[in-house]
């Protein structure tokens, strides 16, 4: 099974993915968590009516879009309550309707989207889009006042392939695997798959600066945008005349990873690709992190690059790969994953293989590399139950150049070890390079721990310490989860007062009354 064959999952709101593909936690797992001191949690609370949205708003929006494009009832409501960061899950479970949008609308075409930010604005009523629902940063909640959730479900088309030039326009709505399927009917792909890929949507990756995992060959989501159409309170926008410009600064990249602070984007124009007619992934071994850091720095240098290249350290090694056979009888070491894709595959992969045996590392052949390819999205599946025995399990990526990343890794887990170990739940810490670049790579952790009676504070106390020690390391404090209400003062920090002021007085004029996304990635004016 390929990507475009994969079905739109429609997301359980409180539990990730397709409710028929929940799976079980194995034997060796529950008795892991027995050592981490694990006790199985308080059942799930049932979200109370909040309070009715204001008749005002609620006529206001039916005047725009009809009735029933307008929905206030609790289900709709609850679920789109913020996205699927544990947090974001821990507080579902316990029926949290904090941050609970007072209705949620359906527009269907971009004049339909500006006409109801115009007039949003116009009252003063705050808007946040949400497509796919996927944020793991708090990207989906205004931040201290009541809030209309813009659903763009229905912006769903593929309005055109231009096959001279590689290009397709495609509406923000348009799932993932929707648009892989729909471009794979016309032999083309997008080469696009972020782990979020079941769920999240084409605006959503523009707005966040999306990354996938086949990032090596295809590149990341803001490198495939040639244009975009963006709604703002004051009017649209329209950008990409051209695949490159010297007209000035380039206001693509201004609007993608802004979060719907600017403006809605309505659709894209993405560059596309020829369907690979040949695809393979393998394993290799070697014997440290280190060693392996080396090899895969090497190949994106200096080439060749495959199409995917991702390194696990020991810990992830150990933990996602328990058969000894597959690193060679038991002898410990770390698992980088290739992956090819195109054309000529045999012929690149054997460049690449050449690079990685001087390096050190040793062929485990086409089993791990295809149980990694297959697994890889079911790998989100395993939060709920986690999450069900009692366990806190949460994610945390960044980025460095290639002469930190050694003290960015180490950095990062010393300070989860003794943030956690110091709240009574040590943790387990996992660490993999996921995309990597000519001067550097992304570097994403996966921790593992008990829960205290409070697990909300106690991730955002360890995440702290975490965020702290990306900044003291010289990393960013994120690489392709976004911003959102979460990193926010952490991003702040990380560019600078003035380069905030900048970003301050690009939404006043775009967004003169603040309704666009309150609090989420730009700090408020004081």
């Amino acid at each position: 099974m390929t990507e475009s064959d994969l079905p739109v999952v429609n997301l359980t709101p409180g539990r990730w993915g397709d409710p028929a593909h929940e799976v079980e936690l194995p034997a060796a797992a529950l008795e892991a968590l027995k050592h981490l001191g694990v006790r199985r949690p308080p059942a799930p609370v049932e979200p109370a009516a909040p309070s009715a949205p204001d008749d005002v708003v609620v006529k206001l929006l039916v005047e725009l879009l009809g009735s029933e494009q307008v929905k206030t009832d609790l289900e709709t409501r609850w679920g789109h309550t913020r996205g699927y960061s544990t947090p974001d899950l821990l507080r579902h479970r316990a029926g949290d309707t904090t941050d609970m949008p007072a209705a949620v609308v359906y527009p269907g075409s971009h004049d339909e989207v500006q006409a109801l930010l115009t007039t949003c604005s116009e009252h003063r009523v705050a808007v946040v889009p949400y497509a796919g629902g996927t944020s793991v940063v708090g990207g989906l909640a205004a931040q201290g006042t009541a809030f209309v959730a813009v659903d763009l479900r229905r912006l769903d088309r593929l309005v055109e392939i231009d096959e001279v030039s590689r290009t397709a326009t495609i509406e923000a709505g348009v799932r993932g695997t929707a648009a892989e399927a729909l471009l794979a009917e016309r032999g083309y792909t997008l080469g696009h798959f972020p782990q979020s890929y079941e769920g999240a949507s084409i605006g959503g990756y523009a707005a966040t600066r999306s990354s996938g995992q086949s990032s090596a060959g295809y590149g990341r989501f803001d490198q495939m945008v040639v244009g975009l159409t963006l709604a703002t309170p004051r009017g649209t926008i329209e950008l990409g005349n051209a695949p490159m410009s010297a007209a000035g600064p380039d206001l693509r990249q201004l609007v993608l990873g802004s979060e719907g602070s600017l403006g809605i984007i309505t659709s894209v124009v993405l560059r596309i690709r020829p369907r690979p007619a040949e695809r393979s992934f393998e394993g290799w071994r070697f014997a440290s992190f280190d060693q392996g850091l080396t090899a895969i720095r090497r190949l994106a240098q200096d080439g060749p690059l495959p199409t995917v290249l991702r390194l696990s350290d020991e810990a992830e090694t150990a933990i996602n790969l328990a058969d000894p056979d597959v690193l060679g009888g038991g002898s410990g070491g770390v698992l980088a994953i290739v992956g090819f894709e195109g054309t000529r595959t045999s012929v690149r992969h054997a460049e690449v293989a050449e690079v990685l045996a001087a390096a050190g590392g040793e062929s485990l052949g086409e089993g791990p590399g295809e149980t990694w390819r297959q697994g890889r999205y079911r790998a989100p599946y395993l939060r709920d139950p986690l999450l069900d025995e009692g366990a806190l399990v949460e994610t945390l990526e960044t980025a460095g150049f290639w002469s930190a990343l050694p003290a960015l890794k180490a950095g990062v887990t010393e300070a989860f070890v003794n943030e956690l170990s110091g709240q009574g739940t040590p943790p387990i810490v996992l660490c993999h390079v996921s995309h990597v670049y000519e001067t550097g790579a992304s570097i994403y952790f996966t921790v593992i721990s008990a829960q205290t009676d409070d697990p909300v504070a106690q991730w955002r106390q360890a995440k702290t310490a975490a965020s702290q020690a990306i900044a003291a390391a010289g990393g960013t404090i994120t690489h392709h989860h976004a911003v959102g209400t979460d990193h926010r003062d952490a991003y702040a920090a990380e560019i600078g007062p003035l380069a905030i002021e900048t970003l301050q007085a690009v939404k006043r004029v775009l967004d003169p009354n603040g309704i666009l996304s309150p609090g989420i990635l730009i700090p408020p004016t004081p």
